[in-house]
C-alpha cells in the first residue's frame, strides 16, 4: 500500500482528496493536517467523512509526516506550499502540489503575478501535471505541479486546434465561469450566500492569476508565444467550470470536421469526453467526477470556432487530477480510484 498524506486537509480541495482517496484500493491515508483544526478528527471538521476517515488533524511537522508517508499532497495556498515542499522532497517523499507555486517555469513571471519564490531551483524539475497533454513527462517524477482549474478546462478545450495549427492564436478569447467552491472555504464577503445567490458577475478581468499559466500551456501547444483575453465569472453554484473559447480559423472547417479531429485526438483519453455534434457540455454532467467534456461549433458565417468545455473544478480541476497524476508517477492504472459516475441530478 502507498502511504499518502494530505497536507492542508481542511479546505474544499483537501476534503475532496480524502473523499476520493478512501476509495482507492492501493492507498492508505497516513496523515491529514490542519493548523486551524489541530487535534480534531477530520470527520468532525467534515461530517461527510464519518466512518470513512477518522484521522486526527495534525500540525505540519515535515519529519513526522515524512516518516509515515511515501507521497504527500500539498493542498495549501501558494507561498505556504513552497515553504514545506523542499523539506518533503529532501525527506524522500514524492509530492503532488495543488498550489500555483511550481506551475510557472519562469521565476520572474511567477513573482510578477504572485510573490517572491523561495525555492526557484525546483521550478525546472517540477512536471506540469496535465496527463492528457504531458503524460510522457510524468513517469517517475518526484514533484508534480497540479494544474489550475481554469487552465485545465482551457488547455483541454483548445489543444487539438493549436497542435494542428487550425486557429490563429492571436485571436483567442476565453470566457470562463466557475462555481463558488473555487474561491475556497475561508469566509470572504464576495462568496457569501447573499452576495452570490441570484447573481452573476465577472471578476479578475485582465488580472486573474491563472492567465500566465493558461498562456504558458497554450504557447507550448502552439509552438509560439500566445497571449489571451481571459475573463472569469462567478456562478451561483457549488461546483463546476464552463469555459467558452473563441478563435478565428485559418481555413474553412465544418463542425463535423473539427468534432472528428477531437474524437481522434482524445480517442484513448478516458477522462475527456467529446460531445456529439449539436450538443454542448453542461457542468451538471461532470459533477463529482474527473471528466472533462468538450464540444464545439464551427461558425462558418464568421470564420470562427467556438469551443466549450466543462469540468468539476474540485475534481478534474484539483483533487481528481492530482490523484490521476499520483497514479501515473507511482505506476498504478491511471483511472484507479476515479471510476465515478457523475452525480445527476
Amino acid at each position: 500500500m502507498l502511504r499518502v498524506a494530505v497536507v492542508g486537509a481542511s479546505g474544499y480541495t483537501g476534503v475532496e482528496l480524502i473523499r476520493l482517496l478512501v476509495g482507492h484500493p492501493e492507498i492508505e491515508i497516513s496523515s491529514v493536517t490542519s493548523r486551524q483544526h489541530e487535534g480534531l478528527l477530520i470527520s468532525q471538521v467534515f461530517p461527510s467523512l464519518a466512518g470513512f476517515c477518522d484521522l486526527i488533524c495534525e500540525p505540519v511537522d515535515i519529519a513526522a509526516i515524512a516518516a509515515k508517508s511515501d507521497l504527500v499532497f500539498t493542498a495549501l495556498p501558494h507561498k505556504s506550499a513552497m515553504e514545506v515542499i523542499p523539506g518533503f522532497l529532501e525527506a524522500g517523499c514524492k509530492v503532488v502540489d495543488l498550489s500555483a507555486d511550481y506551475r510557472l517555469k519562469d521565476q520572474a513571471v511567477y513573482e510578477q503575478w504572485y510573490q517572491e519564490h523561495s525555492s526557484p531551483e525546483l521550478l525546472a524539475e517540477a512536471v506540469y501535471g496535465l496527463p492528457e497533454l504531458f503524460r510522457s513527462e510524468l513517469a517517475g517524477a518526484r514533484l508534480v505541479a497540479n494544474p489550475g482549474c481554469y487552465p485545465t478546462s482551457v488547455a483541454l478545450g483548445l489543444a487539438p486546434l493549436l497542435k494542428n495549427d487550425l486557429i490563429d492564436p492571436a485571436t483567442l478569447i476565453i470566457d470562463s465561469k466557475s462555481g463558488t467552491s473555487g474561491a475556497g472555504r475561508s469566509a470572504k464577503q464576495g462568496s457569501l450566500y447573499c452576495e452570490v445567490n441570484e447573481g452573476f458577475k465577472a471578476y479578475g478581468v485582465a488580472a486573474h492569476r491563472h492567465t500566465p499559466e493558461i498562456e504558458q500551456t497554450l504557447s507550448t501547444l502552439a509552438g509560439c508565444d500566445v497571449a489571451v483575453n481571459f475573463t472569469p465569472h462567478l456562478l451561483p453554484i457549488n461546483r463546476g467550470i464552463l469555459s467558452t473559447m473563441y478563435a478565428t480559423l485559418r481555413k474553412d472547417q465544418t463542425s463535423e470536421d473539427l468534432i472528428n479531429l477531437y474524437r481522434q485526438t482524445y480517442a484513448d483519453e478516458h477522462f475527456v469526453r467529446v460531445t456529439p455534434g449539436g450538443e454542448l457540455p453542461n457542468v451538471a454532467y461532470v459533477r463529482g467526477t474527473n471528466f472533462c467534456d468538450v464540444g464545439l461549433v464551427s461558425d462558418q458565417r464568421t470564420g470562427r470556432v467556438v469551443v466549450v468545455s466543462a469540468i468539476d473544478n474540485l475534481v478534474k480541476g484539483a483533487a481528481g487530477q492530482a490523484i490521476q497524476n499520483m497514479n501515473l508517477i507511482c505506476g498504478f492504472t491511471e483511472q484507479l480510484g476515479l471510476g465515478i459516475v457523475p452525480l445527476f441530478p
